[in-house]
């Protein structure tokens, strides 16, 4: 049989919990005009090596700051605005609008599609970033990566975890939605111990987002309070009411750095490490 030389990413389901992807039969090249339109897919790409092959990512792509950023939307997808970047592949988000749509018209062009779907922990992570390894001929370097990740990562969760569950809220924005323990978000928390407040709430929210209220939050009294929102703990220590929650009495109220919470690319570790150093610092 005659070599392939195209790397076909579609329409197979690989066993991997976060990720649809059909390699090449037998694929002579790896891709050399790649087009992110996934923040967490621009870094691992950079992260394993294969930023080179990387001519495009979207608006919100703002790591690493080599990565040739455009004014390609991951959200809403242009078909004609990113064929102009002449791709041979382009990482789709399936949560984009009308996705399913736009890979069939980018595939329709004879460009490939990478359709990644939002891991629910962090196997799946480590999984995409294998695949992506796989995917612009960078494995071996995929491998290194992961196995980097789950060390520090160890380190991170054994400073950290709590003999006894440590009531927390992690705040999503400033109208008081959060993350439970079976988001991705929520999974971090849990690895050390800790009782998430928003769980009680979770049939509220069947993606695991649920929209709690001052009230709830007065009644449940976080012992730490994570903000992953632009807020201050000034402005929460200004809401009516919560000078009493013990988070906010106790100045346990901690701003996130910008980005990682919502990011399952190879800055997960700083996630962890930032949640780590937090929690042993409270006695």
């Amino acid at each position: 049989m005659k070599q392939s030389s195209t790397l076909l990413i579609a329409g197979l389901v690989v066993a991997l919990p976060c990720l649809v992807i059909a390699p090449a039969e037998a694929a002579s090249k790896y891709p050399t005009r790649i087009i992110s339109l996934s923040p967490s897919a621009t870094e691992d790409l950079f992260a394993i090596g294969a930023g080179k092959q990387v001519v495009g990512v979207d608006t919100l792509s703002n790591y690493p700051a080599s990565a040739p950023k455009t004014k390609l939307d991951a959200f809403t997808p242009n078909v004609e605005a990113i064929a102009k970047f002449k791709p041979d592949l382009v990482v789709l988000q399936t949560s984009a609008t009308k996705a399913q749509s736009v890979k069939s018209a980018l595939e329709a062009l004879k460009i490939k599609v990478y359709f990644e779907e939002t891991p629910s922990n962090i196997t799946g992570a480590y999984s995409e970033i294998a695949a992506l390894g796989t995917a612009t001929g960078h494995s071996a370097q995929a491998v290194r990566l992961v196995a980097s990740m789950k060390a520090s990562i160890k380190v991170a969760i054994a400073k950290g975890l709590r003999k006894t569950p440590l009531p927390i809220f992690h705040e999503v924005d400033s109208t008081l939605y959060s993350a439970t323990s079976k988001t991705f978000i929520g999974r971090v928390y849990a690895d050390f111990n800790t009782a998430n407040v928003a769980d009680a709430a979770d049939t509220a929210d069947s993606y695991g987002y649920p929209q709690l209220t001052s009230e709830y939050l007065l009644k449940s009294n976080p012992t730490v309070i994570f903000l992953g929102d632009e807020q201050t703990p000034t402005q929460v220590s200004a809401r009516p009411g919560w000078s009493s929650i013990d988070a906010v009495s106790k100045n346990c109220v901690y701003v996130l750095p910008a980005d990682i919470p919502s990011r399952w690319g190879p800055r997960l570790v700083n996630f962890y490490q930032f949640v780590s150093s937090t929690l042993a610092a409270i006695k």
